[in-house]
């Protein structure tokens, strides 16, 4: 439930993109919001729909645990409804690409919205590369934004957003697939933007500034990073990237089904060793009542990732 009021309250990671790239919102207006809200909290108290949903397919990917999660939502809240989700487009047998939600708000506005989460490192300029050169803070690039495991960058993503999958429902083809428009194409876009720990450069005019943040680490700067923060940390696995994390006091990560369990700085550093990629962790804190809130996440990653990061980022 946490996940899914995240995905739907959080702040986007992108301003809006004209001529092509609006921004979708999941309400209308205020009294849509409040009415929302009001909804997951009923959720919180009874769950188990949506976890029997969520349970009759096994997902593996972080895409589509936050599309099952927005389509129960538009299937079941108080705002916009699904009209269809995962709408392929094809030609000749051939797909062109797929249209991840149609709805329809309550005030009769039929929308195409294209979903992503995605969590990116800046991998600009490093310490030494700072210190040689002006000290003026300097404005980073989308390209800077890569993902963890050099297969993904922002610049890229945004572009294929703007440029093949929002076009799609205004193609031709569409009317063939029983969903005649117009559409109004709208980009969905969540997640988190990692930096390095003590680096803070000026974001790209496409970001929003309130965008979800993280730190990012090498394996060899771990020890120093981690002794001036938390005493407790857990390797978040991938489905566990959208919301921020809260434990409740006496529950286990293996009673909640996270596989993994809270540890020290060192057991972490134990845990990661093996790792050929970057791995996200989180640091908790205690409240009063002894539940464990998420103070922060970041990745650790391999001492030589920087230096790939940044080629790839100049690709």
């Amino acid at each position: 439930m946490r996940d899914l009021a995240w995905l739907l309250l959080s702040a986007d990671l992108l301003r809006a993109q004209p001529p092509v790239g609006a921004l979708a919102n999941p309400f209308d207006t205020q009294q849509e919001a409040d009415a929302t809200v009001d909804w997951l909290r009923a959720l919180d108290t009874d769950p188990a729909e949506l976890q029997r949903d969520l349970a009759a397919t096994r997902i593996t990917r972080l895409g589509r645990y936050a599309e099952r999660l927005l389509g129960w939502f538009l299937q079941h809240g108080p705002a916009a409804r699904l009209v269809a989700a995962g709408v392929p487009l094809r030609r000749a047998g051939v797909t062109l690409g797929e249209c991840d939600f149609l709805v329809q708000t309550q005030q009769g506005a039929r929308l195409h919205w294209e979903l992503a989460v995605k969590c990116y490192l800046h991998a600009g300029e490093s310490r030494a590369q700072s210190t040689t050169q002006s000290t003026t803070q300097s404005t980073a690039r989308l390209a800077d934004y890569v993902g963890p495991n050099l297969k993904d960058r922002f610049d890229l993503k945004l572009a294929h957003v703007l440029n093949h999958q929002l076009p799609l429902s205004a193609r031709e083809e569409f009317a063939s697939v029983g969903h005649p428009g117009p559409w109004t194409p709208q980009m969905f876009i969540k997640g988190w933007l990692f930096y390095r720990a003590g680096e803070t450069p000026a974001d790209p005019a496409e970001l929003d500034p309130s965008h979800g943040r993280g730190w990012w680490v090498t394996r060899g700067e771990w020890t120093d990073f981690a002794a001036a923060h938390a005493q407790t940390w857990r390797v978040l696995p991938r489905l566990e990237w959208l919301a921020p994390r809260w434990h409740e006091s006496g529950v286990s990560g293996e009673a909640e089904g996270v596989g993994s369990v809270f540890v020290d700085a060192g057991t972490l550093a134990a845990q990661t060793s093996h790792q050929h990629g970057p791995t996200m962790v989180a640091a908790f804190v205690a409240d009063n009542a002894g539940n464990l809130i998420e103070r922060s996440r970041g990745f650790i990653v391999p001492n030589e990732w920087p230096e790939l990061a940044q080629a790839y980022a100049r690709q």
